[in-house]
């Protein structure tokens, strides 16, 4: 039988705000233990939370760039649960009534666009934190611990319609969400430090049929690959149980990466279960037109249109405009870089950024907000390339240069130091093609032998001879002269 994989992920985006949701306690990452907790975080009796104007304006940010529904009026719950992590027995969170309703995502996969639409985007509350591993008690037995810190960190959740096909497309709309949330700023998207996390919803139904399966919850990826492998796996699982006269039951289930397979966690609860209420210490939120438009005219511009910006303004084609424009930064800095070119210029920028310096980015481990080339430096170098004051052989030797801070990083400072200069003058190229053809006639014979290598060969010699400096062009047009073809 052929099988379909049906995929919806729920995404926890760590709103990027400097205190809680609902108290003012501070969200920075790595303090001890308990030391960012506060007595409305903790529930203590008698506190009322007070909710946080940054965070609602993160999330309606969100709904405009997604263009969802922004609802003017939206409500806070109570979803009540027992976990020892979480003090007050409920999360605040919103549930019939969320702030952010339907949008879409669009993300190329295989040079094709896809377009998953989203259901939803609510606000809530994290809870804490339970520590179990190489965690001892006060007389060093084996023990548990809980970190109350991440209790009240503001979280949208953003939830997917069901519509994601196979492991590829989720990763690939994941990294596009992941993507768009840190370009508008509202998350750091740190997936170490569990800004950006992705619950999948994992079913699998005969090719063809309508009625979904049963779905199976996997819980809190911070890594794009291991959340591939997950969906993998647990489809493989689930259809080898069904295969084999098995029943799929509806369950949170965890994933181990080094086994490499999901065990059961608990079973999956349904709305139902969490008795959600209207949550009396919260009024509704209401938001008025005036406050959305606000933050629309506050918003950077967003990907798709800068990408079709790029495209108009510097002539690039689409898959340029496309990487470009994958993060905020890259698109920053190539802009940067442009500003600093003539005219027609701009594609030999896109090529250098996804190119040379991409792979320098890659092997240092850095973003290119640290990119020790900045933009008006790299924009030097395409300056003398262009002019043909070195070649783009020796402009890879200047930008390794540039990368290690020779001569404060700045090209020209490098080409006059190191004499590389390109040697363009006819008349010293000629003698430097002479020299070449009189000590190699062998090669020459193997030329007119019909050796198209042969040619390359010379070209190689007269470029060695000139230790890389004589311009490549020039150096072709003589040899065929010579050479007579």
């Amino acid at each position: 039988m052929s099988w379909e994989t049906v995929i919806g992920l729920e995404v926890h985006a760590q709103l990027s705000t400097q205190s809680k949701i609902f108290s003012r306690s501070s969200t920075r990452f790595g303090a001890a233990p308990n030391t960012q907790a506060s007595v409305v975080d903790m529930a203590l009796p008698g506190t009322l939370p007070v909710m946080n104007h940054g965070a609602v304006e993160r999330a309606i940010c969100f709904g405009l760039a997604v263009g969802a529904r922004v609802a003017e009026r939206s409500i806070f719950a109570r979803k009540n649960y027992f976990y020892p992590d979480l003090p007050k027995n409920y999360q605040i969170s919103q549930f019939e009534h969320p702030i952010v309703i339907g949008g879409q995502l669009k993300f190329l996969l295989d040079d094709q666009e896809h377009v998953i639409r989203l259901t939803r985007a609510h606000l809530e509350e994290d809870a804490g934190k339970s520590l179990h591993e190489h965690f001892t008690g006060p007389h060093g037995e084996s023990s548990s611990g809980i970190d109350l810190n991440r209790a009240g960190t503001p979280l949208l959740e953003i939830v997917s319609e069901p519509e994601m096909r196979s492991a590829a497309q989720a990763v690939a709309y994941a990294r596009a969400l992941h993507a768009l949330v840190v370009w508008l700023g509202i998350c750091d998207g740190n997936m170490q430090e569990g800004s950006f996390r992705v619950d999948a919803n994992v079913s699998v139904r005969p090719r063809g049929q309508a009625e979904f399966g049963t779905r199976c919850e996997i819980k809190n990826f911070n890594s794009f690959r291991f959340l591939e492998r997950a969906i993998l796996h647990e489809a493989r699982r689930q259809i080898e149980l069904i295969e084999d006269g098995g029943t799929v039951i509806q369950e949170t289930r965890l994933y181990d990466a080094e086994l490499d397979e999901t065990r059961s966690m608990r079973s999956k609860e349904d709305a139902h279960d969490y008795r959600y209420f209207p949550d009396p210490d919260l009024p509704p939120l209401v938001l008025s037109p005036e406050w959305i438009a606000a933050v629309r005219a506050t918003m950077p511009e967003l990907p798709a249109s800068r990408q079709a910006r790029f495209q108009a303004e510097f002539g690039l084609g689409a898959y340029d405009a496309a990487q470009l424009t994958m993060h905020r930064s890259t698109a920053d800095y190539f802009e940067s870089c442009a500003a600093g070119l003539p005219a027609g210029q701009a594609k030999q920028a896109a090529n250098w950024i996804l190119g040379e310096l991409g792979a320098a980015l890659n092997r240092a481990d850095i973003g290119i907000a640290e990119s020790p080339v900045p933009p008006d430096a790299l924009a030097g170098l395409i300056r003398r390339i262009t002019d043909g004051t070195i070649s783009n052989k020796l402009a890879r030797e200047v930008f390794t240069a540039m990368w290690s801070g020779e001569c404060n990083g700045r090209a020209d400072d490098i080409i006059a130091a190191r004499g590389l200069q390109q040697i363009t003058d006819s008349g010293a190229i000629e003698t430097l093609v002479d020299q070449v053809l009189e000590a190699h006639p062998q090669i020459i014979e193997e030329y007119r032998a019909g050796k198209d290598k042969a040619f390359n060969s010379l070209v190689g010699q007269v470029m060695k001879a000139a230790r890389g400096k004589a311009n490549p062009q020039q150096v072709n047009t003589l040899l065929r002269q010579k050479l007579g073809g």
